[in-house]
């Protein structure tokens, strides 16, 4: 859409940039707009003289400020209307009783002046394709077939002003390339508004979370977030927040549990050291053969890991292993703890034996 002329609001011209936009082409300055409004004020002070130029109505009507312009650069419908004239063209008020007994569809006609309190614009079909021209938009806003009719009433509806402009609009480069192709929109253009204070937005500093959401959603220039959209994904960085102080506490939890499992597996090991049955180092142990000493000890082991091996089985056919446990990744049961514990008790008692024995 390069080639559609545009021009963006300054100041209060909006008169000028509905003018121009309707053209297509920088036909009117705000000089030749104000020589068009003081012609029409010219015109009216004669017309009040007629009546008396010592008359109360024409002193007061000279008085007043010009209905047809002011400071601001603000045109009324007759200036715009006459500057039209130039080209041979005619505005016809929409919703008037004339035009709609005429019973036209809007997508027939060429283009339309909207006008609410002090501000213009043009909605224009280039080609076969209809656009918002607004000065106060950064650039056209395409308008589809169907939509411009509930567009005009939208306008209506909120207190605007809507004019048919009648006649032959001058040629221009967009409507010659717009009658053999058709554009696509894939963004409305924003406001001239909307671009300063995203630019402010953008200066203020943000919160860990409108981060979390900006990594998770980046702006990829096809359409802001809908407010649904990014209450998600508020909502998801804050879930994500809560998860990960859960893993940590969990975490937490796991390693004092572990220190306390390891604490009683210690008391248990030295219980067992001190309850364990020594053998005697009297005369009676000097007067065993280390051949017999041997025996009794071997004796001594296997029986106590026929024990151990008649315990497992036990609880292995009793206590099946559940679906949380499987899942868990085998974490040690309270008795798996003691049996490791009994384990190098009595490792640790073999060791002594054996340490005893060599000495």
């Amino acid at each position: 859409m390069e080639s559609i002329f545009h021009e963006r609001q300054e100041g209060s011209l909006c008169a000028q940039h509905c003018l121009n936009n309707l053209l297509q082409g920088e036909y009117f300055s705000p000089v030749e707009l104000s020589s068009i409004a003081q012609q029409l004020d010219e015109e009216e002070r004669m017309r009040m003289a007629e009546g008396g130029v010592s008359s109360e109505e024409y002193r007061t009507f000279l008085q007043q400020p010009s209905v047809n312009m002011d400071d601001s650069g603000f045109f009324s419908i007759q200036v715009i209307s006459n500057a039209l004239k130039v080209w041979g063209l005619e505005l016809i008020l929409f919703n008037s009783p004339e035009y709609q007994r005429l019973g036209i569809d809007p997508i027939n006609e060429k283009s339309f002046i909207c006008n609410y309190k002090e501000h213009w614009f043009t909605v224009r079909k280039l080609g076969k394709q209809w656009f918002n021209l607004n000065s106060l938009l950064m650039g056209p806003e395409l308008i589809s077939d169907t939509y411009l009719a509930l567009f005009l009433a939208q306008l209506q509806q909120e207190g605007y002003s809507i004019f048919v402009v009648k006649g032959d609009l001058p040629d221009c480069e967009a409507d010659q390339l717009l009658q053999m192709i058709r554009v696509q929109q894939m963004q409305r253009p924003k406001l001239i508004g909307e671009e300063t204070a995203q630019a402010r937005d953008q200066r203020l500093p943000r919160s860990d979370v409108d981060q979390a959401i900006e990594i998770n959603h980046p702006f990829d220039g096809t359409g802001m977030l809908d407010e649904d959209e990014e209450n998600f994904q508020r909502a998801l960085a804050l879930s994500r927040q809560e998860i990960d102080m859960e893993d940590e506490e969990a975490d937490l939890r796991r390693a004092i549990q572990l220190s306390m499992q390891g604490s009683r597996r210690s008391e248990f090991s030295e219980s067992l050291l001190q309850n364990a049955p020594q053998l005697p180092h009297t005369s009676q142990t000097d007067s065993l053969s280390s051949e017999e000493l041997r025996r009794r000890r071997q004796a001594y082991f296997e029986k106590q890991q026929q024990q151990l091996q008649q315990q497992d089985q036990t609880r292995n056919v009793c206590d099946k292993p559940s679906v949380t446990d499987a899942v868990s990744g085998g974490d040690m049961s309270e008795e798996d703890m003691l049996q490791a514990a009994m384990n190098m008790s009595l490792e640790s008692v073999k060791n002594h034996l054996d340490t005893e024995e060599e000495k």
